[in-house]
C-alpha cells in the first residue's frame, strides 16, 4: 500500500505498460477558519478540484481507464464528467453562454467513455482550464447573483453553485479514492 501526500506525489510503482502521468499536482491549501463565505467557499471548491489532479498523479493512462464496477466509472472518466459539470454550471447555467457540446445530450455516459487519443494529462490540463473559465464568471458575480439559465424552473445563486460544486466534486474524489486504491494501492488524501 502506498500513502501519499502533497509534498511527494505517488510513490507507487507501475501498473499498466503506458507511462504514468508526470507533472506535478497543483498546490492545495487548508481552508482557513475565519474567512468570509465567498472565500470559504472559493477555497474548499479549489481544495477538492486540486485533490482531483492529486488522485490521478502518477497514474498510467491504461489504470487511469481501468474499470472496476459495471457502470463506466472510471478514474479518467470522473475527470471528464467534472471537466463537464464545470461547464454546465458555470458557463451554461451562470453564465448563459455556450462551450463545445455537452456530451450527455446524446448519451448520458458519454462523459464517463473514453475518446481517442485522451491521455490522462490531456483530461487534466481541460480539468484545470475549464476551471479557470469557472472562476472567471464566478469572479464577475456576487453570492446572490442568480443564473442566466433556470434549472427546474428556478434561478441558482452563485452561492447555490459554489455549495453544489464543493459537493459534487468532493463525492467524486471519494469515487477517486477508491478507483485509486483498487488500482494500485495509493490511498491519502
Amino acid at each position: 500500500m502506498t500513502r501519499w501526500h502533497d509534498e511527494g506525489g505517488v510513490v507507487a510503482g507501475e501498473v499498466a505498460d503506458s507511462p504514468p502521468v508526470t507533472s506535478a499536482p497543483p498546490a492545495r491549501q487548508d481552508v482557513g477558519f475565519d474567512l468570509d463565505a465567498r472565500t470559504e467557499l472559493e477555497h474548499f471548491l479549489d481544495f477538492h478540484r486540486a485533490t482531483v489532479h492529486h488522485k490521478l498523479a502518477g497514474l498510467a493512462d491504461d489504470d487511469a481507464w481501468r474499470r472496476f464496477v459495471p457502470s463506466l466509472t472510471t478514474a479518467a472518466g470522473v475527470v471528464k464528467h467534472l471537466t463537464c459539470v464545470e461547464q454546465y454550471w458555470f458557463r451554461t447555467v451562470l453564465a448563459g453562454t455556450s462551450g463545445p457540446p455537452l456530451p450527455w445530450t446524446h448519451d448520458p455516459d458519454a462523459d464517463m467513455a473514453r475518446g481517442d487519443g485522451e491521455t490522462v494529462e490531456s483530461l487534466l490540463a481541460g480539468y484545470a482550464a475549464e476551471c479557470d473559465r469557472s472562476r472567471e464568471v464566478a469572479a464577475g458575480l456576487a453570492l446572490t447573483d442568480r443564473s442566466v439559465l433556470a434549472r427546474h424552473g428556478e434561478h441558482p445563486t452563485l452561492r447555490w453553485v459554489l455549495m453544489h460544486m464543493v459537493e459534487e466534486t468532493s463525492r467524486h474524489n471519494g469515487h477517486l479514492d477508491i478507483v485509486r486504491e483498487l488500482t494500485d494501492g495509493a490511498v491519502g488524501e
